[in-house]
């Protein structure tokens, strides 16, 4: 993996296509556009019964995104994203994802190769890092009674008191990806956002000085000295910038970001292709040229220190 976006995950596509404006033929688009994988975003909680199983209809629609995304010529990273359960509900949320991935596990084994697994997306909240570390011991241990072999993603804790260095993995097993997430700093890259009253009102924000930049390259060597450490491959599996900031501070952020994470060998993937923090403009089916340039400068190849 290299260049990815994230996709799929506020889509009608699981409910049966209402207000579903991703397109199966998008997933050419974003190959062609020079991306080579897709961070799909799942939901899965919804579609389970009372003994938690997942429901048929949307396990052959999973099917279905995850065959076309291959076909397409992309790799395809399956994220279980209930993130808000999993960070109040912690009881509920080790039963649900043990069942979950017990059923994902087995229906994929053996087949498609290229399949990444990302365990769950940003734990924290209530969830300690204690609680985290047991959990993904047991998620690991379900997928890996049916897939050995199987490239596995698993998130450091996503709460400002923990550290990536807190994260447990077991020694023997290397075919695992740490993942984090970057949106710093806060009030810039979520400033105007509607869904909270605070970052709505903040006022515009300028992104980009010598400090700005300084700030980026000190969050990522400190991952890149655990990854050192540990011998561990990184994963930006989320950055992006909200529609209302500056534009051009917006365009030099994403570029910053984007090349910060290349510069130490990691693949990444953009939040979001649709809906907020848009890559593309699903009513007139075109890209956002200015965001997609940022994200994939043209002719400029991948350069890793």
């Amino acid at each position: 993996m290299a260049r990815g976006v994230n996709i799929l995950g506020y889509d009608g596509i699981w409910e049966g296509g209402v207000d579903a404006p991703f397109r199966l033929d998008h997933l050419d688009k974003i190959r062609q556009a020079g991306f080579d994988h897709v961070r799909i975003n799942l939901f899965g909680f919804k579609f389970m019964d009372s003994a938690d199983r997942l429901s048929d209809v949307y396990l052959e629609r999973l099917d279905l995104v995850i065959h076309s995304a291959i076909s397409a010529g992309l790799i395809p990273v399956i994220d279980a994203h209930d993130t808000e359960t999993c960070q109040i509900q912690i009881d509920v949320c080790r039963r649900k994802l043990a069942a979950f991935w017990r059923q994902v596990a087995d229906r994929y084994a053996g087949q498609f190769p290229s399949l990444v697994f990302e365990l769950l997306n940003e734990p924290g909240g209530h969830m300690t890092i204690a609680q985290w570390n047991s959990l993904l011991r047991e998620l690991l241990a379900t997928v890996r009674s049916s897939n050995p072999e199987r490239i596995v993603v698993v998130a450091a804790l996503n709460t400002p008191e923990a550290s990536i260095e807190s994260l447990e993995l077991p020694a023997t097993d290397r075919r695992i990806i740490v993942t984090f997430h970057y949106y710093e700093p806060f009030d810039f890259t979520h400033q105007g956002a509607p869904w909270s009253e605070r970052l709505a009102g903040l006022p515009a924000r300028e992104w980009g000085s010598e400090q700005d930049r300084a700030k980026v390259a000190a969050d990522f060597d400190r991952v890149q000295r655990f990854a050192a450490r540990e011998a561990r491959p990184v994963y930006l599996g989320e950055f992006g910038v909200y529609e209302r900031a500056p534009r051009a501070s917006r365009l030099r952020y994403l570029d910053d970001v984007a090349r910060a994470a290349e510069r130490r060998g990691w693949p990444w993937a953009y939040w979001q292709f649709d809906h907020d923090f848009a890559l593309f403009d699903t009513e007139r089916q075109i890209w956002h040229a200015d965001v997609l340039r940022a994200l994939i400068p043209p002719r400029r190849p991948l350069r890793r220190d």
